[in-house]
């Protein structure tokens, strides 16, 4: 079907999901109609949603089977998506600290060197814009934040890395990102955020979600330790990093 003069699929995922895909670009419109259906899904539910999950050009849909069908599903998101096309509401934006020392981000100097700018340079450029959302996945909390400065756009290393510490703050093509466990990785790892983006013991364990902003403001190591120390014991409020 089309929608706003736009061309969108519905492909199967399994027979409980299907997902809604708008074209096959990665940019901000593309992603504000996900978002956009993804909104007014959630406000309306039709009967048998479970869930819906939005992805940088995608939204993928989950119903329960018992009460609706693929059919029934469809026909409601058809609908949904002939609905209004007002933009959904602006996403939070968070301050996130981030330490540019060089044992915490291991690769700032090679990648540095390689695009021919200073380690200095690369931690300005990283905190000269306000970064986007576009979804999350990978692992609970890993945000796939854009859009990254040109200037710093590098592939990912060649040789994934097969530990990479919770709170690394890395770059790779035009995305940035802060991963929220230990886990293998292949980005470059340019600074550390002392604060965890996921912490079970929290009410919503997950701190960004997709359609909010983002921007990364340095801190010396002093500071680093300090929050991290906060965090580690509890005592760290995320709330205070949302902007007023």
């Amino acid at each position: 079907m089309r929608s706003d003069s736009v061309e969108v699929r519905f492909t199967s995922c399994g027979d409980t999901a299907f997902n809604v895909e708008f074209g096959e670009t990665i940019d901000r419109a593309t992603n504000a109609r996900v978002m956009a259906l993804h909104a007014r899904l959630k406000a309306a539910p039709p009967p048998g949603l479970v869930e819906t999950v939005p992805t940088f050009r995608s939204l993928l849909v989950v119903y329960d089977s018992v009460t609706s069908s693929r059919r029934e599903m469809q026909a409601a998101v058809e609908g949904a998506l002939a609905g209004s096309e007002a933009a959904p509401a602006e996403g939070r934006l968070w301050r996130l600290p981030v330490c540019y020392d060089p044992d915490l981000g291991p690769d700032l100097a090679e990648l540095a060197d390689s695009l021919g700018l200073t380690a200095e340079r690369v931690a300005e450029l990283h905190g000269s814009v306000e970064y986007f959302v576009y979804m999350l996945g990978f692992m609970p909390g890993f945000g796939y934040m854009g859009d990254l400065p040109a200037e710093l756009d590098r592939p990912r290393r060649t040789e994934p890395r097969v530990r990479v510490p919770a709170g690394s703050v890395a770059i790779a093509g035009r995305l940035t990102t802060v991963y929220p466990w230990e886990s293998p990785g292949g980005w470059h790892l340019i600074g550390r955020c002392p604060v965890p983006l996921y912490d079970g013991d929290r009410p919503d364990p997950v701190l960004l979600a997709a359609g909010d902003r983002v921007r990364f403001e340095a801190v010396d190591r002093a500071t680093f330790d300090r929050i991290a120390e906060a965090a580690s014991a509890g005592r760290f409020d995320p709330a205070s990093l949302r902007a007023a």
